[in-house]
């Protein structure tokens, strides 16, 4: 009897601790980006390692780089499924191509959180990101504006078929538009690549010589591509109306030059923001969120409980005035 009651004791004691070790684990989430070649998703890497959660212990991050292929990312999700991950955070590289992935993930019962580009399926718990349509045109106003609404212009295209590259050029030809007197003498994608964008634009100034005045970058590193290429010619940047998006370091410097505007997409908030909704989708509602980011845009975008389908970032106009102190942040 005492062996018995010693064995059934010793029974609940471990399932006791199998119980506590299992509430103390950390939840395992899965980052699938894109490709980390470029400094805004290492931006993105930096922020989502340093929310609140992960630091504490509360949140496992593991990236996986999908090295910028639709199909590279579908085999991840393989992956991240056989794992048995609690949770997913996704940027895709393909709109398309992105919603099988989710679809898998779903079946799973995984929740997926979609981050900065999106995809075109509805099972996704939620999409946080800033609205692409909007920034295309901001970008397309700023060098409209430079030229007085005249003149020629070049448009630098992100990988065709992701979203931010179809919602940049639905925002870019919206201004467009509007502005009969400004002619597109060429438009193709550079891939976010900043050498890419660079040897296009050395072509494009040997086929259209002296007649290039704005450069349109649906990203910041392939503005900053065209800028090396104009500088290679002898060209002064700041003699052409030039913009791109994402506000990352090099941008913002040229931007305090006067060499081109930059609209930032904030990183961290896209990153921070997607682990408190990816934790909320595993925890439940008594999660609350940890990252500083819903303070900062408490006007702007609302927690929301962890359960809206849609969280819209803010876009920031970088300015000579704003500058020094956006690159004072990302150095903490």
């Amino acid at each position: 009897m005492k062996t018995l009651l010693s064995s059934l004791a010793l029974g609940i004691g471990l399932m006791q601790a199998s119980v506590s070790m299992a509430q103390n684990a950390p939840v395992r989430v899965a980052a699938a980006v894109y490709g980390q070649k470029a400094e805004f998703v290492q931006l993105w890497v930096r922020a989502i390692n340093e929310h609140p959660a992960v630091v504490s212990g509360q949140a496992k991050v593991t990236i996986f780089d999908g090295r910028y292929s639709a199909t590279t990312q579908n085999n991840q999700f393989d992956t991240i499924i056989a794992q048995k991950f609690d949770a997913i955070i996704f940027i895709p590289i393909d709109a398309q191509a992105g919603a099988a992935a989710v679809q898998k993930a779903h079946d799973a019962g995984i929740p997926v959180i979609v981050s900065n580009a999106s995809v075109r399926s509805n099972l996704q718990n939620c999409y946080i990101g800033s609205n692409d349509v909007l920034g295309g045109e901001m970008e397309a106003e700023a060098v409209v504006k430079k030229l007085n609404g005249k003149g020629n212009v070049v448009i630098f295209d992100g990988p065709i078929g992701q979203s931010a590259q179809i919602e940049r050029s639905q925002g870019i030809k919206n201004v467009l538009a509007k502005y009969p007197n400004v002619k597109v003498l060429e438009e193709k994608t550079a891939n976010w690549s900043r050498t890419e964008a660079l040897n296009l634009m050395q072509n494009w100034l040997t086929a259209h010589p002296g007649q290039i005045n704005g450069i349109i970058g649906e990203n910041d590193e392939m503005a900053l591509g065209a800028i090396k290429a104009l500088q290679a010619a002898n060209i002064d940047p700041a003699s052409m109306a030039i913009a791109g998006i994402d506000g990352v370091s090099d941008a913002i410097n040229a931007v305090k030059s006067g060499q081109m505007a930059s609209i930032l997409q904030d990183a961290n908030a896209q990153a921070q923001g997607a682990l408190d909704l990816a934790l909320r989708a595993k925890l439940g509602p008594s999660y609350q969120p940890q990252s500083s980011i819903w303070k900062q845009y408490a006007d702007k975008m609302s927690w929301d409980d962890g359960t809206a389908k849609n969280y819209a970032v803010p876009w920031t106009v970088v300015t000579k005035g704003n500058a020094d102190q956006l690159l004072a942040a990302r150095r903490k």
